[in-house]
């Protein structure tokens, strides 16, 4: 059963998804979503996160591909940037649990303060089919800050 807060971010997620349209039926692979990720991570060094944040919302060619984009979460699970659902950005996920009633948010925060960088695989409802299908996001630790960034795909 959802709670309030699940179905408020899930409709978000799939009203997001909506402009995603046809670019969510190509799917990248995880060698696709693990080097956007380091491109996204290099980018944030070289230009800093202010920049390099605006750059992954607004120039679409290269930092949102089939079904990939860059999003970042602090470590208390703020929204840090969603360049497919806006509306997100601010709002504290950590209350939100994947469908297999994990916390996402929670798991990835774990990976990239402990570890710098890896994969998190979990089941996620695809906002194109509206199925449960597994995801997998490559998430790499801000350098220099309690935050991250990541890029997932669907297998």
């Amino acid at each position: 059963m959802f709670s309030k807060f699940s179905r408020t971010v899930s409709i978000a997620l799939v009203a997001g998804f909506v402009s995603f349209g046809a670019a969510a039926q190509e799917r990248g692979t995880k060698e696709e979503a693990k080097a956007m990720a380091e491109a996204a991570a290099a980018h944030v060094k070289k230009v800093g996160t202010e920049k390099a944040f605006k750059d992954f919302a607004t120039d679409k060619a290269t930092w949102i591909k089939k079904d990939m984009y860059v999003f970042s979460l602090d470590f208390s699970g703020n929204m840090l940037l969603h360049p497919i659902t806006p509306q997100l950005v601010g709002k504290n996920l950590s209350a939100m649990k994947s469908d297999n009633g994990t916390s996402s948010t929670a798991q990835m925060t774990e990976i990239a303060k402990t570890k710098g960088a890896g994969w998190y695989e979990y089941d996620f409802t695809h906002p194109a089919t509206k199925k449960v299908e597994k995801k997998a996001s490559y998430v790499i630790r801000n350098p220099g800050a309690d935050s991250y960034i990541g890029v997932g795909v669907y297998r």
